[in-house]
């Protein structure tokens, strides 16, 4: 699993990594375009996308094939939705609500096979592995893939030290509007209450050795110490290009757009 370790290690030595976030529409050319825009990686979101596995399978295969990282968002963090979306053949989880580190439990359970955990290999994440012993799975996929857990709830604030310290944790990442809303703020991204709680988690990270994970504007992430962001999601992206556009041709202002916040 090739592509995720060159991400991860890209990540430790502190270079910018960007992706995308696909919620609303995913197809296989859309690790292409990913991958000429110049960006590092793709996440599909199956916990609010409606694309089923037969498709997302085969957005992780061409990620294969380019040797490009795809990772899928999981509908749910129970084992039998994590057993899925690993078989689906992608390098990575970016975990939706994690509250505390017996939650990463069942995700150990899915993506280690025994003696660490309980996963039986299957579908085209089968793929990854030149044979089906044992120490080719360790060294190919379990050593490599890529965890996520966002932290969006109070109680998952609670727990930040242990979920960050947590083995099968590679990055602490954040999921902000989620977060907001958590703490009596919904969608106010400049609110000191987001921004201090943001600030904890990134001290968390950082006391567990791991880095930090954020999805917003490029810029002013970069600007606030992020090197691993997501820039967004592409339906949102192809309108607020379009309304630019437009208004360009109008010789108008460009009305604001709301960006996609990262559920």
């Amino acid at each position: 699993m090739q592509p995720a370790k060159e991400l991860l290690d890209r990540v430790k030595r502190g270079e910018l990594v960007a992706g995308m976030l696909a919620t609303d529409h995913v197809w296989t050319d859309l690790v292409e375009l990913c991958q000429r825009a110049g960006l590092d990686y793709l996440i599909v979101d199956m916990e609010h996308g409606p694309h089923g596995p037969e498709l997302v399978a085969e957005v992780c295969a061409t990620g294969r094939r380019l040797n490009f990282p795809v990772l899928i968002r999981p509908r749910a963090n129970d084992y039998s939705n994590l057993r899925l979306a690993i078989d689906l053949g992608c390098c990575g989880f970016l975990l939706a609500s994690v509250e505390t580190a017996a939650d990463l439990d069942a995700v150990r359970d899915a993506i280690f096979m025994p003696p660490r955990g309980r996963r039986r290999p299957g579908g085209v994440g089968n793929r990854w592995v030149e044979n089906y012993r044992y120490p080719a799975w360790k060294e190919t996929v379990e050593d490599h893939f890529l965890v996520m857990p966002q932290i969006e709830t109070k109680l998952g604030m609670e727990n930040l030290a242990a979920i960050a310290a947590h083995e099968v944790t590679s990055v602490l990442a954040v999921g902000p509007y989620d977060l907001s809303a958590e703490l009596g703020i919904c969608g106010v991204m400049d609110d000191p209450k987001l921004l201090g709680a943001l600030e904890q988690i990134r001290a968390a990270a950082v006391a567990a050795g791991k880095p930090t994970w954020m999805i917003g504007d490029a810029k002013n992430l970069v600007e606030r110490g992020y090197n691993f962001f997501c820039i967004g999601e592409p339906s949102w992206m192809l309108v607020a290009a379009a309304k630019q556009a437009l208004a360009a041709a109008r010789g108008v202002a460009a009305p604001p757009q709301a960006g996609y916040a990262g559920k």
